[in-house]
């Protein structure tokens, strides 16, 4: 009984010398730059940070892959000072069998943001080499593009309703002023050509000699 005890206490850390390795195909490695991104309010990394970062990364496969899988199922080793260190996951099933590289990589980088916010870091302070940035979800914005689209459309017809509107107005009013100015002109003409015609016909020799006629 005694036996069986020390091998179940044991086990883990002798899975993790046999299946996490540096440089392992399915090991991912973890860098952390506490101090830069805390700088007097940095925490030491101890015991109980580790058993966090297997927490989370626990979580982010649980919710990825659907299984449930336990911070044992997150095995850490090569860690260094600065710290630094390696990490492979097993299969909830066979706690012999490791998880594809790739599964573990999508599911950090689904959940990348839980897993920086854990540590109050960011993707620069809170490396996994060679995994790209974070998925975020794409930003929506506030109003639908075919909104913004229709709403440009609509403004540009009103606009050009407005400009025939007034340009028509505008050609109305030259029109009638041009009108105006050709009724004004043609009456003047017609003032001018009746005043011409009675000089024309008003003789004054004429009349300066009908009286000496008379006599």
């Amino acid at each position: 009984m005694f036996y069986k005890i020390v091998l179940f206490l044991c086990l883990p850390s002798v899975l993790a010398e046999q299946l996490c390795k540096p440089n392992a195909p399915d090991g991912l490695k973890v860098r952390l730059s506490i101090k830069t991104a805390l700088d007097s309010e940095a925490y030491e990394w101890n015991r109980n940070e580790k058993f966090l970062f297997q927490a989370t990364i626990a979580f982010a496969m649980s919710q990825y892959t659907g299984q449930e899988f336990k911070v044992s199922n997150i095995l850490v080793c090569d860690e260094t000072p600065r710290v630094s260190f390696w990490f492979v996951v097993t299969s909830p099933a066979n706690l012999s069998q490791l998880m594809s590289k790739g599964v573990v990589e999508l599911a950090v980088r689904k959940f990348r943001n839980r897993i920086n916010n854990a540590f109050l870091l960011s993707d620069e302070t809170l490396e996994f080499v060679g995994v790209l940035p974070t998925l975020a979800s794409p930003v929506e914005p506030a109003t639908p593009p075919w909104l913004i689209v229709f709403g440009v459309m609509m403004s540009l017809v009103s606009a050009g309703i407005v400009f025939v509107l007034v340009s028509t107005v505008v050609q109305n009013k030259r029109k009638r002023k041009q009108k105006r100015d050709d009724q004004d002109d043609d009456e003047e003409t017609r003032v001018k050509t009746v005043e011409n015609g009675c000089d024309g016909v008003y003789n004054t020799s004429f009349s300066e000699d009908e009286p000496n006629t008379r006599m």
